[in-house]
């Protein structure tokens, strides 16, 4: 899957999937902008990148945040004189618990990131796309976007809204060569499980890796893949879809 001297943006690019997808975009040939909240993790990306011969640029940036995205996007289009692809993929877990125990504190933290992103990012990104004839857009929802987990309600919400915004963005954009889609991670071995499972081997862990039928969690490199593919000219009659990356987890 080429996608030799494209533009591709990705946020929350400097650890986990995000991470991962910027090393497997820039081995495909891509120029990546990708972004964070934390300027010496996205220099130390680019670093990488650079080391192994990529090509990429870091803006920080909070996607929570209208203005950060504006910004980010025109410095994407400034570095590069364009925008191909995006990877929505800034994302939080939120605190875990019943519902009646949610609190506005953390209801607003993980919609402004998990939803807001992605409003803000497809308001910006699809008009610099527009101007170099279309382009491809991935968000990055989950399993919880398509399944009720207990005790994450309000992830929970925040990717079925994902996954709705992905469906109406498609739908107006598909005559305008603009395609978008989702992938929708189950557990992923990311710093995100290890702070809520602990290390492999832990009861916890070990509880988690038998939900999926494959018997194990995820790679971040495993998603990549899937992100790749989405981008790629190889999907080209593919929009409006959430493809999930998940061992099994939704076909129980």
């Amino acid at each position: 899957m080429s996608l030799q001297n494209k533009v591709v943006l990705v946020t929350g690019g400097t650890s986990g999937i995000g991470k991962e997808t910027v090393f497997a975009f820039t081995k495909a040939g891509a120029k990546v902008v990708l972004s964070g909240r934390r300027q010496a993790e996205g220099e130390a990306v680019v670093a990488q990148v650079k080391q192994s011969g990529g090509e990429a640029f870091f803006v920080q940036a909070d996607v929570a945040k209208e203005a950060d995205v504006k910004r980010l996007v025109e410095e994407a289009v400034k570095k590069y004189g364009r925008l191909d692809v995006a990877f929505n993929n800034a994302g939080v877990e939120g605190e875990l618990g019943p519902l009646v125990e949610a609190t506005e504190e953390s209801y607003r933290k993980v919609f402004d990131i998990n939803v807001g992103g992605v409003v803000w990012a497809l308001k910006y990104e699809v008009p610099a796309m527009l101007k170099n004839g279309g382009g491809s857009i991935i968000n990055t929802s989950s399993i919880a976007g398509h399944v009720a987990l207990p005790n994450a309600g309000i992830y929970n919400a925040s990717k079925f809204a994902v996954e709705g915004l992905t469906k109406t963005a498609a739908v107006e954009l598909a005559q305008q060569n603009i395609r978008v889609n989702a992938v929708a991670p189950a557990a992923i071995q990311t710093d995100m499980i290890t702070r809520f499972a602990g290390e492999p081997g832990s009861e916890t862990h070990q509880y988690l890796a038998a939900l999926h039928p494959i018997g194990r969690l995820g790679k971040p490199k495993e998603i990549a893949a899937a992100v790749l593919f989405l981008a790629s000219d190889e999907a080209s009659f593919v929009t409006g879809i959430s493809l999930p990356v998940d061992g099994g987890y939704l076909a129980k």
